[in-house]
């Protein structure tokens, strides 16, 4: 136990301080005795305590307690875990029993793996979460570094290979360094395994098509072998040669030609016998292949495109034509299409992910997108409230436009234990989008079921609003077995009482039924109540056969789904499909409504067209053609970065065989196709990017002077977007970062100030996780300059009784004593301040404070009644008649000579009255007839005035005798305070 001073310079102060204090005893008149005493004293104890405050008195008591806390490097390279564990373990052995352990772990983040304590579990195990493909030693030491201090013999224990690729160690070590704080270095180095790389992919940035080019790949290898290298464009293979590797690099060039325009990913990859890490094979590169726009036509049958393909190619437009199900499950191959198609194509054939993949590239990177329409197509093809809705320049939504036959539709879900997860939550997103498409005067019902039905909503009428319908469908969960015959059974029996113009079911499961009913009675039942059903599989362990056979006995139709996600398609689909308004089957000749540049496309008069689908102009669309309803039958409008064109008649010839007999009919389509086309013009910008551990660098050139605001608009394969801000390093150059902890292929578009499209969009990727590259072997360089640099020590695995082996380092615990200074100083400063401005008669208050004791002490029975210390004045008041009976003053009053006189022989009467044992008969009053009574005894009470009779005599105090005494008093206290 001690004390210490931070600044004892300022304890001189005390000096000068003292001989002021002493001054002013001396020469201060205005307090004497006791009080000047006190207020001299006071002052002299708060000038102390302010200068001890402000030297920074502090107290300490010396410590002998060793704090370690260990940093374990759990990334992806550091696979023996087991041996960290074993050395803390072991390590811990030797510590003091008040010395305390921590534990913390490191990837790409840091975390608490054991708290600060003194009793290391018996069975530790490092499992905290961590995204383990990146190291980042620095997190863990400065995570380490915060929960230590300098008040105790404090170090870190760093466990790694040292193969860091996020953060700087050392740059750590220098703030360690300067809290005092050491780290020791256990090296822990990989073992070392056959394997092979590749580090890098290089194309050139741009191409033009039909140019010729080289892909270079830098291949990285331990042992020496023959290997096959392979290239591939947009996953088709271009190229495969046999390669001889040595330990070391090896540079590669391979010769390609760029034959089809847009943007490409390219990807090469190398194998090896005797390669025992596959997960660094594989490296990428994109490029994009100037040239003639190229379209991408899906059409929903084989064949159904075959008019439009035809009229693409009249333009010169390059096209390529693709079913449904090939559609690209990568957003970056969407990039390589300057517009896209969709030719009668419905939703279910597509899927929920890839619509929202082509939402993206419409809106972010300007793809263009054209929809024909057909019989599955808008809202006949299930597109309510999907991504492909949310482009188009119109909705299905019908609300208001034409009368609408009645509906009743159940819907029949299976919630067995096999539907949980994603299949459950789009069968429920499909029920509550085909409630939100029907009509008020529709009837829905929903039923659940898994070896027993639920209804979840009884069959009822949407008049109500279809809120609380939503809320019940939200609330179903997954549990059970799967029997589908009672469900079917009570679907048909609740929809024979429904009254609707058309009665629908829609049955979907997963599984297989554990009971087989009687399926034609059921059958019978749906055909005499004029019911119709439709099934939906999803999954191969669907009952596919029964599923099947009740669509095609009940007049349905059957779906098979592999992609869950199509599940709300086919509900809306089928919706839609039941009330059949979408399709308006009649002739008429289009009317022009609102041209633009269109106008002298139409402007010799247009064919006529034979049918259409129903949809609704979206507000800020431009509706081309009309119907006489109105509905729009050509539409279009600007998407994000992207144009969208809506065709609501078909191409294929059943509604419009007189447009494509037209003459026009193919510079038409021409002209609408090449309208999406995406609106760059020449860039000034030139992008680059560079990848520095888990973060991505941009960096963009402009040839001139450009926009003060650039942002960078980054997509991945979760179609999650990042936007990052370019800040303006110099005139033309623009730079900017993004923190990444997936690999794989990300699209970037570039967007100027106002949010449009300022360069094309181009690709980058981040290649396989920097923990699987083969290791420079230069690791324990860096540790060696870590612990010289912190003071610490490189410690071996087989002695970890290292770490405690030390004595420890005696270190002070402080106390400060500021706050406790200052608000004692605060004290006596208010102390002080009483001391030089209140005069307080301490004798009268010790007197009555004595009085109150003596009146606690005295016996309850036949007390007298309290008078606080006031004795005779008390008993006089008490006794005094009420101001109404006390008699009237006897005259005018005296003169004021005579009055002052008066005043001086009353304060001497006073004054001799109070002296002991001497009684002053006062001029003109009689003596008194009798003594007072006892203390305790009754006094008699005062006769009372009556008619005819006098008052009976009084003595009650002077009022002028009371104020004369007061003041006495004041000028006493003035005479004694002026001295």
């Amino acid at each position: 136990m001690g004390v210490q001073f931070n600044h004892p310079w300022l304890l001189l102060l005390l000096l000068p301080l003292a001989l002021l204090m002493v001054y002013a005893y001396k020469s201060d008149f205005r307090l004497a005795g006791r009080r000047k005493t006190w207020a001299i004293a006071i002052r002299s104890v708060i000038l102390l305590l302010l200068v001890l405050m402000l030297s920074g008195l502090q107290s300490y008591t010396v410590l002998h307690q060793k704090k370690v806390v260990y940093v374990v490097d759990r990334s992806m390279s550091m696979t023996d875990t087991e041996s960290a564990e074993a050395f803390i373990g072991q390590s811990a052995k030797g510590k003091e029993a008040k010395d305390t352990i921590a534990v913390v772990s490191t990837g790409l983040d840091a975390a608490v793996e054991q708290k600060e304590t003194r009793e290391l579990p018996g069975s530790l195990r490092l499992n905290a979460d961590l995204k383990r493909e990146y190291t980042n030693l620095e997190a863990g030491m400065m995570l380490s570094g915060s929960m230590l201090d300098s008040r105790s013999d404090s170090r870190i224990v760093l466990i790694t290979d040292g193969e860091e690729n996020v953060g700087s160690m050392l740059s750590a070590g220098r703030l360690l360094k300067d809290q005092g704080i050491p780290v020791d270095v256990l090296e822990m180095p990989s073992s070392e395994q056959q394997d092979v790389s590749v580090e890098e992919v290089k194309v050139p940035e741009k191409l033009y098509q039909a140019e010729s080019y080289y892909i270079e790949v830098l291949v990285q290898s331990t042992y020496k072998g023959k290997g096959e290298l392979r290239l591939y464009e947009d996953n088709a293979e271009i190229g495969r040669e046999s390669v001889d590797v040595t330990p070391g690099d090896n540079r590669y060039a391979v010769k390609g030609l760029a034959k089809k325009t847009g943007l490409h990913r390219y990807r090469a990859e190398i194998f090896m016998d005797g390669d025992r890490q596959s997960a660094n094979n594989a490296g990428y590169a994109f490029t994009r292949v100037e040239g003639p726009p190229k379209v991408l036509i899906v059409e929903g049958e084989k064949g159904n495109a075959a008019n439009l393909a035809s009229a693409l190619s009249s333009g010169l437009v390059q096209y390529e034509r693709i079913d449904p199900s090939v559609l690209p499950l990568e957003p970056a191959k969407y990039a390589a299409y300057d517009s896209i198609i969709f030719n009668n194509v419905s939703g279910d054939q597509v899927g929920e992910r890839r619509m929202a993949m082509i939402e993206q590239a419409v809106r972010t990177y300007g793809v263009g997108f054209m929809m024909a329409g057909g019989e599955d197509s808008y809202g006949m093809g299930g597109y309510f409230k999907t991504p492909i809705e949310k482009l188009l320049p119109v909705s299905m939504e019908l609300e208001g436009k034409r009368e609408i036959p009645s509906l009743g539709l159940i819907l029949v879900i299976d919630r067995s234990g096999s539907m949980s997860g994603d299949k459950m939550e789009l069968a429920k997103e499909a029920a509550i989008r085909t409630v939100e498409m029907l009509r008020s005067k529709d009837t829905v019902g929903v039923l659940a079921f898994d070896s027993q039905p639920w209804w979840v909503v009884t069959p009822q009428p949407l008049a109500n609003g279809k809120e609380d319908v939503i809320s019940q469908i939200q609330s179903i969960q997954s549990d059970g077995g799967t029997d589908i015959y009672p469900a079917a059974a009570s679907a048909v029996e609740e929809m024979l009482k429904v009254k609707a113009q058309r009665k629908h079911i829609i049955l979907m499961t997963d599984g297989q039924s554990a009971g087989n009913g009687g399926y034609s009675d059921l059958i019978e039942q749906m055909k005499g109540g004029k019911i119709t059903m439709s099934t939906v599989a999803v999954g191969m362990d669907a009952d596919v056969n029964l599923l099947q056979s009740l669509a095609d006995e009940a007049k349905g139709r059957y779906y098979f789904v592999d992609d869950a996600s199509s599940i709300p398609s086919i509900f809306s689909r089928e919706a839609a499909m039941m009330s059949m308004s979408y399709i308006v089957d009649k002739p008429f000749v289009p009317a022009l409504q609102n041209g633009g540049d269109w106008t002298s496309l139409f402007e010799n008069g247009v064919p006529q067209v034979y049918g259409y689908v129903a949809t609704t102009p979206k507000q800020g669309a431009q509706t081309v053609l009309t119907s006489p309803e109105p509905d729009p039958l050509l539409a279009r409008w600007q998407y994000g970065s992207g144009r969208t064109v809506a065709w609501t008649s078909d191409l294929m010839g059943k509604w419009s065989k007189d447009w494509v007999a037209w003459p026009a009919f193919s510079n038409v389509v021409t002209q609408m196709v090449k309208w999406t086309f995406p609106q760059f013009t020449a860039s000034p910008y030139e992008v680059s990017t560079q990848i520095e551990g888990n973060r991505v660098r941009f960096e963009v050139k402009a040839d001139t002077a450009g926009t003060d605001q650039l942002q960078a608009v980054i997509t991945g394969d979760d179609l999650q977007e990042h936007k990052v801000d370019l800040v303006q390093e110099a005139p033309g150059s623009y730079t900017g970062e993004l923190p990444v902890d997936q690999s794989g292929s990300y699209l970037m578009t570039l967007l100027d100030g106002s949010g449009k499209p300022a360069a094309p969009g181009t690709g980058l990727v981040v290649p396989y996780s920097p923990e699987y590259r083969i290791a420079d072997g230069n690791a324990d360089q860096g540790l060696q300059r870590l612990a010289e640099l912190t003071g610490g020590r490189m410690l071996s695995k087989d002695h970890p009784e290292q770490v405690f082996a030390a004595k420890a380092k005696p270190s002070r615990q402080l106390h400060d004593w500021s706050y406790a200074l200052l608000a004692a100083a605060l004290v006596l400063w208010v102390a002080d301040i009483a001391v030089r401005r209140l005069a307080l008669p301490w004798g009268a208050i010790a007197a009555r404070a004595a009085a109150i004791l003596r009146r606690r002490q005295a016996p309850a029975g036949g007390a007298e009644a309290p008078d606080a210390g006031l004795g005779p004045a008390w008993r006089r008041a008490s006794s005094a008649p009420p101001p109404l009976l006390r008699p009237p003053p006897a005259g005018p009053p005296a003169p004021a000579p005579l009055a002052r006189a008066g005043a001086r022989r009353g304060r001497r009467q006073r004054a001799q009255r109070r002296k002991p044992g001497r009684s002053v008969r006062l001029r003109g009053v009689p003596p008194a007839a009798s003594p007072s009574p006892p203390r305790g005894a009754p006094t008699a009470r005062p006769p009372e005035a009556g008619p005819g009779k006098e008052a009976a005599a009084q003595s009650p105090p002077q009022p002028e005798e009371e104020r004369s005494a007061a003041m006495d008093r004041l000028l006493a206290a003035r005479k004694r305070n002026s001295r």
